[in-house]
């Protein structure tokens, strides 16, 4: 079914239209949070206000064959927000995670952390820009580029070319490390 028909749907109250548009957009949403590098608590609130935001103005869309575009400019504007809130806090002890128990195969998982750190410090070598473009697009399923040039502002003729070149970096970041894909004695 079209996008604007199943919002036309959603608009009148239709349950599975809207189920559909959550499903089709959802992947789209955590997308645009991961690009923003937001904890998983404020990730998994923005995504729900930007449904409550569509849900609000659902009657008030002009094209609503283009609400991956409204859906993904939304989730932006509120991962900002979200971001310039959190710069006015200071986290104390009683924000700390709770440790997990002990693995049963402690030296895998360190070995994994390791290898995980390592590419995470090479990913954090990329521009700002790379580092968001290549968070939406390994978001599941991947956005549309239209989508992406929506949320991350980008021409989307610029996409492909910047994300091979981003990927390259990274290749060249990774290549100068000991980064391998299964760490030493695990059977993936």
């Amino acid at each position: 079914m079209e996008v604007g028909e199943l919002v036309r749907l959603a608009a009148s109250g239709e349950q599975s239209a809207w189920e559909s548009l959550v499903e089709r957009y959802e992947g789209l949403l955590w997308g645009v949070t991961r690009s923003h590098r937001l904890d998983a608590a404020s990730a998994s609130d923005v995504v729900q206000t930007t449904w409550l935001k569509l849900l609000e103005h659902v009657d008030d869309l002009r094209n609503p064959e283009a609400l991956g575009g409204w859906l993904a400019t939304t989730a932006r504007n509120e991962c900002l927000r979200v971001l310039r809130h959190q710069a006015r806090t200071i986290p104390t002890e009683d924000d700390r995670i709770p440790q997990d128990s002990m693995p049963s195969n402690l030296d895998a998982q360190l070995l994994t952390q390791e290898r995980d750190a390592a590419l995470w410090r090479a990913f954090a070598t990329l521009s700002s820009r790379c580092q968001a473009l290549l968070r939406m697009l390994a978001s599941d399923p991947a956005p549309s580029y239209d989508e992406v040039s929506a949320a991350l502002d980008m021409p989307v003729g610029s996409i492909g070319p910047t994300r091979g070149r981003c990927l390259a970096t990274l290749r060249r970041a990774v290549a100068g490390t000991r980064i391998t894909s299964t760490p030493p004695g695990s059977y993936n």
